[in-house]
């Protein structure tokens, strides 16, 4: 299949063992590919130091979100008990910690969760009901016993020739040509 550079989504190439594919991450992280990505039908320990995958910031986003959650929580009834509507109750002051850190701990809890929801969520942009690999008929095998390296076209380092060149270096059995058209 033949495709216009401008409709073009990548190229993928196809493994069936473990060591092959681990052998070829590396080859292509050492070659400078930074929008490639690899697809396992299980998980493979190691696969994100092969590729070199940064370690993700959504815990400090989480930690925002809690924080956040805990302040909050306290400003809240602090609002509620000691400015807005103070009751002085058995002479207990009108603001105490331990009363009120249930209403604390619950919201930090319930802002981290939506910022562990929402954070995931747009970090892997999600939605996306559609993806052109969809439309390899090889790649549909990636769920079930094979093992694909997808190098996209947006890549700085993808020039199509060098690129197949390269894709068929690392051993793999098919390289495949994949476009981005939900039509075709």
């Amino acid at each position: 299949m033949k495709a216009d550079a401008e409709t073009l989504y990548g190229m993928i190439v196809e493994f069936e063992d473990v060591p092959l594919l681990m052998t070829a991450v590396s080859k292509c992280r050492d070659f400078g590919f930074t929008k490639w990505d690899v697809h396992t039908p299980f998980p493979l320990h190691g696969m994100d130091r092969a590729m070199g995958i940064k370690p993700t910031r959504l815990p400090y986003l989480v930690l925002g979100g809690g924080l956040m959650g805990l302040a909050a929580g306290t400003a809240m009834q602090l609002w509620m008990n000691a400015i807005d509507y103070p009751l002085n109750i058995s002479g207990k002051p009108l603001f105490g910690i331990p009363a009120n850190i249930p209403v604390m701990f619950e919201l930090t809890v319930l802002v981290s969760a939506l910022t562990v929801f929402f954070g995931m969520w747009s970090m892997n942009g999600l939605p996306r009901l559609y993806h052109p690999l969809f439309k390899s008929r090889r790649f549909r095998r990636a769920t079930q016993d094979r093992f694909f390296i997808v190098i996209e076209a947006v890549d700085p380092k993808f020039e199509l020739e060098e690129t197949r060149k390269f894709l068929a270096s690392l051993g793999g059995n098919v390289i495949e040509e994949v476009t981005e058209n939900p039509e075709d």
